[in-house]
């Protein structure tokens, strides 16, 4: 099934794209290729989850913000493209967890986005990836996620 039929299939909505917080932008393509910048969580209402996983924040809410991080690069991918059903396959995924030192969870975190790419693209959305901790990250947030994906 094409992924943008899949999304009102599931009845997923795209967040709206937020602004760069720096002097980047929202993805490159070259070639076949198409790298997505880090992106943050976000919260249905709009507020940016915060906070250390394992102290502040527990792995099944770090998990919806790594979902929510996907929900962002599912609309960046659109964006890019027009569309998701140009999307050859999601390459490689890079999730950073923004943990206290001892936390060991970070692919149980990570899997909330690779879970929705897969549930998106099917087979197409099984992808390489890392999933590691970090001792901060931008603005405190939970967890930030980059993807690389091969496009038609």
């Amino acid at each position: 099934m094409p992924a943008d039929a899949r999304l009102k299939e599931l009845k997923i909505q795209l967040p709206p794209l937020p602004k760069p917080a720096g002097t980047y932008v929202h993805a490159v393509r070259t070639g076949n290729l198409l790298f997505l910048a880090g992106k943050g969580p976000q919260n249905p209402d709009g507020s940016v989850p915060k906070g250390k996983v394992g102290r502040d924040v527990s792995v099944d809410e770090a998990n919806r913000h790594a979902r929510s991080v996907g929900l962002v690069l599912l609309a960046v991918m659109k964006d890019a493209l027009g569309t998701l059903d140009r999307v050859k396959r999601v390459v490689k995924v890079l999730g950073m967890v923004n943990a206290v030192p001892e936390f060991g969870d970070q692919p149980k975190v990570i899997n909330g986005c690779s879970d929705l790419f897969v549930e998106v693209f099917g087979e197409k959305g099984q992808h390489a990836r890392s999933a590691v901790g970090m001792g901060s990250l931008p603005n405190g947030i939970t967890v930030e996620i980059e993807a690389i994906v091969e496009v038609e």
